[in-house]
């Protein structure tokens, strides 16, 4: 049975017949040239793939909005040939273009992935033999031989041999194996258990189980929170930017100052103060968070999906290979005519043939104690299962040379082959009822000695597939975290209640038909939308359900995560705002998920959440941060400029604060936080009050500043202007300090050595520039760089001090604000009793 070239009649003889193998081969398969016309009509056996040039990709990232103004200023600074402005203004260009490009490029598509899903060769009979092609090039018609261990290449109709056992899990969720008999279909991507077949190609590429599958994981789209909560802050920076300069461009056009110079200084104050930098630095910030995380055996392929984690209320999580093992196991037995369970195990085990790796028979042969005992026995004749006769059945011989017969399937049909009385009938339907209750699949065991008339039925085996040793502890650590996990599974409701009982996840699972109603009203906020959001979880469901819940949970205002290993789950996990793909999920799984778990188990999870929370908090900070510099050095440059009527710090310092500020802000990617015990969501109103007050307060330092600078040190303008800076550089790095806790800045948890000492040598960088100038800018003395110090240190206390006032006052106002609405309920509440 080799995969060469060769008469196909040798193989279909041995397993059919030679009358069969004649009738099914007798058209020699395809003819090349017809499968080329068929490959031509239908396409290659292989899912679509939309790209995206290099070249297009890449000119993106220099076309938009903030782009044209970075790209206005530079050919403004190159008109009045300010050199030293153009070279600093375009490498902000190409940093910002070239952060953003490397991020998209590297990016993974999981449309892409899924095609590595498909089986890569298949065994093809093409102009009378046998040959082995690429599946791609598989089409509709195609004659295929298919056996155990096969990836199936394609959607086909088996027509010829006995049976072939399937293993669906990976596309329809169910734990065991199925069997299908001649004339059924089996779908591409499954993998072939037992059996040896011929089967005709129905359908190839997109138009497979497998290919559709692949399109709704391509249709699943959702906006990140991360790229929201961005883009408010954006528009808020934005608007105050561009009221601003439009102030300030009005009043010095009205002092006749020369047009091409305020144009140029005003796009570059603009530039300065847009967060153009702020989605590379939060990137940074996650990405730096990923490779944490994948120390700790959990690899990111989505870096938004962190700060959605770090929201993550509702975790939906598939039952087979997520929450349980995948793998049957012995349950309960119940003897009957049999002296004691080893026996009946021992019986059930000859009726077994260890080398096909059965699922069944290899839970069967674990559960016995004494395996050495199969060996005085001696199997003459084995018959595997089919669906028609529901169970197999061996003839063995024992040492005493005394041949018998050992059967199991279907406890049915083991009690009836049996003849069981009306009392052990009874209790045999008794136990399977029992079985069954607990989600637990019976199997019947009889043995026929020679002589005998009737099979003697030894008793009834249960199997299940057992929790992860780890589950239930990893809700429990979930549900601490303020994330609820609902199981939804494709198994039966009975299964799903039984695992749910040993999770400790409540017992309140739905049937996927709740789910179908939910889709045709298409509201989440109706009665079933509550009956979704308050359900322990699913049973019996297809892709299309899960994808249904996420899209239901997400409709009522939850961030939902998603864990699965099969190709089913692609689309929801897709669609989820974190999709986790654990150990050992297949190609498809992984690619569809933004966290991919390599360690077994769910417990990572949790340290995922509580990693992703760390990071969180520090995007917080930084958002926090950015707005208040934005703030005080927006209204002071144009406020200072109507009152005093000169430019208060030049373009090129505005630029060189720019790069002197990024470097410490890209080390809070490695600062120390605190860890919230809840999810945690971007609370704009918040980030907006303390960045403002902090901003506020700025402005008013800064101005006291230059009364200083004026009107008690008499310094130039240049002179000033370097003051201005220095004051800048240095209270903008403490600023930075202040922002990252909510708490007084010189509590724990205490910075990082990297932040500190990336912000101390910045500082010193700033302190010699204005110190000696270097031809940049007009040197200041020492004792005017110690006043700016201990200025800016003052400073940064008040503006600390202001900051816990303000979250302080929030804190407050929010606890009267739960209590006035819980006082609201309970007159309603004593009502409704009442009513009742």
């Amino acid at each position: 049975m080799g995969l060469g070239t060769g008469n196909p009649f040798n193989w279909l003889e041995s397993i059919m017949g030679e009358s069969t193998a004649t009738d099914v081969a007798a058209g020699k398969g395809l003819s090349s040239a017809e499968a080329a016309r068929r490959l031509k009509q239908y396409g290659p056996n292989a899912l679509e793939e939309k790209k995206v040039s290099f070249v297009r990709m890449l000119f993106g990232y220099f076309w938009g909005p903030i782009p044209w103004m970075i790209e206005v200023a530079a050919i403004l600074s190159a008109t009045v040939r300010h050199w030293s402005d153009f070279a600093v203004i375009m490498a902000l260009l190409f940093f910002n273009a070239g952060i953003g490009f490397w991020q998209e490029y590297t990016a993974g598509n999981a449309v892409s992935a899924l095609k590595k899903e498909l089986a890569q060769k298949a065994r093809v009979l093409r102009d009378g033999q046998w040959q082995v092609l690429d599946a791609a090039s598989l089409v509709p018609g195609d004659i295929v031989r298919i056996r155990l261990g096969d990836v199936v290449p394609a959607d086909v109709k088996l027509i010829a041999g006995e049976y072939l056992s399937v293993d669906q899990s990976a596309l329809t969720g169910e734990s065991l194996p199925v069997t299908k008999k001649l004339g059924e279909e089996i779908f591409s991507g499954t993998i072939v258990k037992q059996g040896e077949v011929m089967a005709e190609v129905t359908a190839t590429g997109k138009n497979t189980r497998f290919g559709k599958t692949a399109g709704l994981v391509a249709q699943a789209k959702t906006v990140s929170h991360f790229q929201k909560a961005v883009l408010t802050i954006g528009d808020y920076l934005i608007y105050v930017s561009l009221v601003l300069v439009a102030v300030l461009i009005l009043v010095q056009l009205h002092r006749h100052v020369p047009w091409l110079e305020l144009v140029q200084f005003a796009l570059i104050l603009t530039v300065a103060s847009i967060p153009v930098a702020m989605p590379a630095v939060l990137s940074m910030t996650m990405a730096v968070g990923a490779m944490l995380l994948s120390k700790k055996k959990a690899i990111v392929t989505r870096l938004e999906s962190i700060e959605e984690m770090a929201s993550m209320d509702i975790l939906c999580s598939d039952k087979t290979g997520t929450l349980t093992q995948n793998k049957l196991t012995l349950g309960e037995v119940e003897t009957f005519r049999a002296a004691d369970a080893q026996e009946v195990l021992l019986m059930a085990s000859l009726a077994s043939r260890e080398e096909d790796r059965d699922a069944i028979d290899e839970a069967v042969m674990q559960g016995l104690q004494d395996t050495s005992r199969l060996q005085t026995f001696k199997q003459v004749k084995f018959i595997p299962f089919d669906p028609v006769r529901k169970r197999t059945e061996a003839t063995v011989r024992d040492a005493d040379n005394n041949i018998f017969m050992v059967t199991k399937g279907a406890p049915q049909v083991i009690m009836e082959m049996a003849q069981l009385s009306p009392e052990d009938k009874r209790r045999a339907n008794e136990v399977v009822d029992g079985f069954a209750a607990k989600g637990y699949r019976a199997l019947g065991v009889g043995m026929m000695r020679e002589g005998d008339r009737h099979w003697t039925f030894l008793g009834i085996l249960s199997l299940f597939d057992p929790p992860r040793e780890d589950s239930a502890q990893t809700i429990a650590r979930a549900e601490k975290y303020g994330v609820q996990v609902k199981m939804v599974t494709g198994d039966n409701l009975s299964i799903a209640r039984q695992t749910a009982a040993k999770l400790d996840l409540g017992q309140n699972i739905l049937k996927s038909e709740i789910l179908d109603k939910a889709g045709k009203e298409g509201n989440p906020n109706s009665i079933l939308g509550e009956e979704i959001e308050k359900a322990d979880g699913f049973a019996e469901v297809f892709p299309e359900h899960k994808f249904a819940i996420v899209r239901i949970l997400q409709g009522r205002g939850h961030i939902t995560g998603m864990t699965g290993d099969g190709v089913n789950d692609a689309p929801a996990l897709k669609q989820a705002d974190v999709g986790v793909a654990v150990s050992g999920a297949t190609d498809a799984a992984r690619a569809a998920a933004d966290l991919v778990l390599t360690s077994p188990g769910l417990s990572v999870i949790i340290t995922a959440i509580e990693e992703a929370r760390r990071i969180f908090e520090r995007m917080n900070s930084y958002a926090i941060y950015r707005i208040s510099e934005t703030i005080r050095i927006m209204f002071f440059v144009v406020l200072a400029m109507i009152f005093f009527n000169f430019y208060p710090i030049t373009a090129i310092m505005i630029i060189l604060l720019a790069f002197f500020n990024d470097i410490p802000i890209m080390t809070i990617a490695y600062d120390h936080t605190g860890l919230e015990k809840d999810p945690v969501r971007w609370d704009m109103h918040q980030v907006i009050s303390v960045a403002t007050a902090m901003g506020i307060v700025g402005v008013l330092g800064s101005f006291g500043m230059l009364l200083i600078a004026i009107d008690w040190l008499h310094l130039t303008v240049p002179e000033i202007q370097t003051y201005v800076f220095l004051k800048m550089a240095v209270a903008g790095h403490l600023v930075l300090f202040v922002a990252r806790t909510k708490d007084h800045f010189w509590k724990k948890p205490w910075p990082s050595p990297i932040m500190i000492w990336s912000t101390v040598i910045t500082k010193i960088a700033a302190t010699l520039l204005a110190a000696y100038g270097f031809g940049f800018i007009t040197p200041i003395s020492w004792p005017e760089i110690g006043l700016i110090w201990l200025y800016s240190i003052f400073s940064a206390v008040v503006t600390d001090w202001v900051k816990v006032q303000v979250y302080r006052h929030r804190l407050h106002r929010g606890k009267r604000h739960e209590s006035f609405i819980a006082r609201l309920k309970q007159p309603f509440h004593f009502m409704g009793t009442r009513g009742q």
